[in-house]
């Protein structure tokens, strides 16, 4: 009998459809047991990563960050997804995804939830834990039967080829934000964060010592949510509403041109979605299944790749959006008068408006007729991903009620419920609304090479009296 490394395939194709060769093949050191419990271990802490990234959405004021931190935790929903689906399949009903497979993980994760400072959480995150992840990756990759178990196998490649890049992110953006003071005094903590990966065995639990954690530091108190929007010192004026975009949008006396500058602020005035639809996440976490936070961390992506084309579109313009105020005032009385039900029933609604002609069809012609190829791009994925979005709020917020018109009832009178505060804010001395349109219209008409609209030049109509569907306020 010919040993298994003589193997030969017919014309010398590789066998087994490329996934090994026939001496890694007849290898039976794995178990399904194995691959269970390293993938319920990965699942547990790409949850947490999700949930603690999510967390941070609202109150981080860098918008890079703001912006990487939902992108990074769709990323990571994404991989638990994978995880699942994939547990699923291995003989596991109930799966018993929910349980806390090692109190050491469990210390790690919570630390890290509970970072003092922006540059500790970036630490923790992207130069212990991710790094950590994908070590445990590649030992999967490395050490299950790649013919029996070549679904894990692809779970584990896929997931190491996506958040791989989160470590790049991670060292750049502290890069920029360290001193070597700093670092020295962290360094204390992430030697005690990786003091507790040791006592788990690594992520997967391969090098288990049977070491309790060590006792907690700054998860002595526990974690707590921020809901309030917070923004950096780029974003000047934050409380302005002197300026109402949908106002000048649906007029039809102004040109499509014109339109797309207004249209560029709308985009990156989204990033008060994001803000508010984690603070949904975060207070439903408990209340909602996991495909709901899947989908809603998709939304969230959205809605911040929205706010970076709009400041895509003032860079190809020349135009330095740091001048303009990006009012935040949606996001933040949101989440400080409304519940997580009332906030999402506000989203459903405003999402089911964008879809007739007027909505985000009419943003789309309005981009294609302006001679801008950029605004069109932008509008054409903008307009997909707001269908998309609208399909999400059909399957996870109507369901709730009797009909599709009573969902739609009950987001409007959330919305009519929410103080604008737009005196209050005045009289408080908190902005003056300034009208800081002709300013940016006028910078804009010499990049396009043409004098100004004088009607476009003198729009002034604000928020005071109005929402942006453009109803009243009552």
């Amino acid at each position: 009998m010919k040993q298994h490394n003589e193997y030969q395939s017919y014309l010398g194709i590789p066998p087994l459809a490329g996934l090994c060769s026939m001496a890694r093949a007849v290898d039976g050191t794995w178990s399904l047991d194995e691959s269970l419990g390293r993938l319920k271990r990965l699942h547990y802490v790409l949850k947490r990563l999700h949930e603690m990234l999510t967390e941070r959405i609202t109150a981080e004021p860098i918008y890079e960050l703001k912006t990487a931190f939902s992108y990074h935790a769709y990323l990571c929903a994404e991989q638990v997804t994978l995880l699942r689906r994939r547990v699923g399949e291995m003989r596991e009903p109930p799966l018993g995804l929910e349980s806390v497979p090692d109190p050491a993980l469990a210390r790690l994760m919570d630390e890290v939830e509970c970072s003092p400072t922006t540059p500790a959480f970036l630490a923790g995150v992207y130069t212990v834990v991710v790094p950590a992840v994908l070590q445990a990756c590649d030992r999967i990759r490395s050490d299950a039967h790649p013919l029996a178990d070549a679904p894990t196998v692809r779970v584990a490649r896929l997931i190491h080829f996506e958040i791989g890049e989160l470590v790049d992110f991670g060292s750049a953006a502290l890069k920029q934000m360290d001193d070597e003071s700093l670092i020295a005094e962290r360094q204390p903590w992430i030697d005690y964060l990786r003091t507790c990966i040791d006592a788990a065995g690594e992520i997967d639990g391969v090098q288990a010592t049977g070491e309790d954690p060590p006792p907690p530091w700054h998860s002595v108190t526990p974690y707590r949510y921020d809901n309030e929007p917070r923004r950096d010192e780029r974003f000047q004026d934050p409380y302005n509403a002197g300026v109402n975009p949908e106002a000048f949008l649906y007029d039809q006396d102004f040109s499509a041109q014109d339109k797309t500058l207004m249209m560029y602020y709308k985009r990156i005035r989204e990033l008060d979605v994001p803000e508010m639809m984690a603070s949904i996440l975060v207070e439903l976490r408990q209340e909602e299944p996991w495909e709901f936070h899947l989908e809603m961390s998709r939304q969230l992506w959205d809605e911040a790749r929205h706010a970076m084309m709009g400041e895509v579109g003032f860079v190809a313009l020349g135009i330095d959006w740091r001048q303009i105020p990006i009012n935040f005032t949606w996001s933040r009385n949101l989440n400080l008068q409304l519940n997580a039900r009332e906030r999402h029933g506000v989203l459903f609604f405003i999402e089911q408006n964008l879809m007739p002609r007027t909505g985000k069809r009419y943003e789309w012609e309005v981009a294609n007729e302006s001679g801008d190829p950029l605004s069109a791009v932008f509008q054409d994925f903008d307009w997909a991903d707001e269908v998309l979005h609208a399909q999400i709020g059909r399957r996870w917020y109507v369901p709730r009620y009797e009909s599709l018109k009573d969902a739609l009832s009950y987001g409007d009178a959330c919305w009519s419920k929410v103080l604008s505060h737009w005196k209050s804010y005045r009289d408080q001395g908190l902005t003056q609304h300034r009208n800081w349109w002709p300013e940016i219209y006028s910078q804009a008409c010499i990049g396009w090479d043409k004098d100004p609209d004088p009607r476009a030049l003198v729009f002034c109509e604000t928020y005071e009296d109005k929402r942006a569907d453009l109803e009243k306020i009552r």
